[in-house]
């Protein structure tokens, strides 16, 4: 069982810790400013938290395994745009939007996605940075576009445990892309995938889709789960094909997907109501929880709010520890609450806490 969690907020990053068998906030960091999100990266104990101080600029800071004090690190910079450029995106970092570590054999690589759709990659501990030109360059992100941003953004980075130069990102709005280089080279990857939103005659351009959340099983990397705006889908081999599962309880229709990190057949999901409301359905909080790859899927509501219950969970607001039991569950309505069987019964942590962005178990 893991006994330390992190919540990335509107108002600060707040530690969690585990005892006897309950959550309770504990250390504060940063308090008053929002930190989009945090990692801790499991290879040396380091912790990074990114923070989007608006007019001051978007910030990243380090925590050493250890120490108590932070140090401001770069933060990735876009290159100033050529001046005969036709691209209408401002090369301006808005936010980071998502961080992962590089794999097991590569320390200190880190990559960080970001608004307006850039990915970066550093070698040394985020020390400095890189655009990920490769991504960037592609000819198809001329057709991205921003969902519940003004800009696209990359939400999810994905590594493969087996080979750190195979990396998957998902893109809202701008499809699922993978490499198999090291980043050197960028495939779009959302075959299967269908975006209502577009006309009918564009729903299945790859380049276009709103995958909200893209999550994969360590132990099984072909494994991957999406949570996209149009419903949810699962791919087997690793995010070549993608299959929707429609036959899901309450709605297919959320932002937020866990995978268990040693079965790719169990995820579980934040369902939502569509489109414009953004509430759970019923005002009745859910979590859907498939064993057994997508083939069947039950509602989980013990212990979960059934009245009167408007917290919306966002893409990072889902997390499953490294073992598989526990799992945590943020809003932005600062309601946190916590499982320690799989989803089966849950518990509130706290209904007062700032707006969630994201949540993270200690590595």
């Amino acid at each position: 069982m893991s006994d330390r969690a992190y919540l990335s907020t509107r108002k600060g990053l707040f530690e969690l810790d585990r005892h006897a068998g309950r959550w309770q906030i504990g250390a504060r960091h940063f308090l008053g400013d929002p930190v989009s999100i945090a990692l801790e990266d499991g290879r040396d104990g380091t912790l990074y938290a990114a923070l989007n101080l608006g007019h001051f600029g978007v910030k990243l800071h380090r925590r050493d395994k250890g120490s108590t004090s932070w140090t401001e690190i770069a933060a990735p910079a876009y290159p100033l745009k050529p001046q005969d450029s036709s691209d209408s995106v401002e090369w301006k970092n808005k936010l980071i939007w998502s961080l992962e570590t590089g794999g097991a054999d590569q320390p200190g690589v880190l990559w960080a996605g970001t608004l307006p759709g850039g990915l970066f990659r550093s070698s040394d501990r985020g020390d400095s940075w890189q655009l990920v030109r490769a991504l960037w360059d592609v000819p198809q992100r001329a057709e991205w576009f921003g969902g519940g941003y003004d800009v696209p953004g990359i939400h999810s980075i994905s590594v493969d445990p087996r080979n750190s130069d195979h990396v998957l990102v998902a893109v809202s709005c701008g499809g699922v892309w993978r490499t198999e280089d090291g980043g050197a080279s960028w495939t779009v990857s959302a075959t299967g995938m269908r975006a209502d939103y577009m006309p009918p005659e564009l729903n299945e351009n790859e380049a276009v889709q709103d995958p909200h959340r893209v999550v994969r099983a360590e132990g099984t990397p072909d494994r991957l789960w999406c949570q996209h705006h149009n419903g949810i889908w699962h791919s087997e081999n690793g995010g070549r094909q993608w299959q929707e599962l429609r036959q899901v309880p309450v709605s297919t229709f959320g932002f937020a997907v866990a995978v268990h990190p040693q079965d790719g057949n169990t995820a579980w999901f934040a369902p939502a109501e569509a489109d414009q409301r953004r509430i759970p359905v019923d005002s009745a909080m859910a979590v859907t929880r498939t064993t057994d790859g997508g083939k069947t899927f039950t509602a989980l509501r013990e212990g979960l709010p059934q009245q009167d219950c408007y917290d919306l969970v966002y893409r990072h607001g889902l997390a499953v520890s490294p073992d598989g039991k526990q799992l945590l569950m943020a809003s932005t309505s600062g309601g946190l609450w916590a499982t320690e069987d799989g989803g089966d019964h849950w518990h509130t942590v706290s209904t007062t806490l700032p707006p969630i962005y994201a949540v993270s178990f200690a590595k």
